[in-house]
């Protein structure tokens, strides 16, 4: 698959068992999202101790997700930053690897699992309506081979990576963060998939509106 974002790719199972950690899975999340930050600035954040915030910065740095910052640093405190913006995994072809993605994938699931309520609860209530009535769900069943199901992947960061990539200063004045989760769930077995199609269970999308 494309990589329109310019994510790190994930291969080594060692890396992708050591950023399984759901400590280390935050704090490479705060660090992508909010920029450069110390082991403790990031410890009263994540609830953990400094010196484990430190330990955990320095494994996630060996395998080359985060680095040294400059920004900030004032000599007396150590400053780290996310190499890139996002990473992806790329599948292993080993029984080793393929336990490490499973652990790695499951992980990330857990960890924005709790976003959408989140969203329910603590901000929809704040926003106005031209931005209420666009944050929603989207349900969509779809069957598809497993090399189409990559194509539409593809097509759908192709249309996002502009938006990802592009530089704070080119954003509109009245632009705002938005995350768009996007699950992607494939069915257990083929057979299944057309017995549900048949009997009615058809590709649809719905929006989430019952404020």
């Amino acid at each position: 698959m494309a990589n329109p974002y310019g994510d790190i790719e994930l291969s080594d199972p060692r890396a992708m068992r050591a950023l399984a950690h759901p400590a280390r899975l935050k704090i490479l999340s705060r660090l992508q999202r909010h920029g450069p930050s110390t082991a403790t600035a990031l410890a009263a954040l994540v609830g953990i101790s400094p010196s484990v915030a430190s330990w955990h910065l320095r494994h996630l740095a060996s395998f080359g997700l985060v680095r040294d910052a400059q920004a900030g640093s004032d000599g007396r405190q150590r400053w780290w930053e996310a190499v890139a913006r996002g990473f992806r995994l790329a599948m292993p072809d080993d029984e080793e690897g393929w336990q490490a993605f499973r652990l790695l994938s499951s992980q990330m699931m857990l960890q924005y699992e709790h976003l959408p309520r989140q969203w329910i609860h603590d901000v929809e209530p704040l926003l106005d309506a031209p931005w209420s009535t666009r944050g929603g769900l989207s349900n969509t069943r779809i069957t598809v081979t497993a090399g189409e199901l990559d194509r539409i992947e593809d097509a759908i960061e192709g249309v996002l990576a502009p938006y990802v990539v592009r530089a704070d200063g080119q954003m509109a004045a009245d632009a705002r963060g938005v995350r768009l989760l996007r699950y992607v769930l494939p069915e257990s077995a083929p057979d299944e998939a057309m017995s549900n199609a048949s009997s009615g269970d058809s590709s649809a999308a719905a929006r989430f509106e019952d404020r």
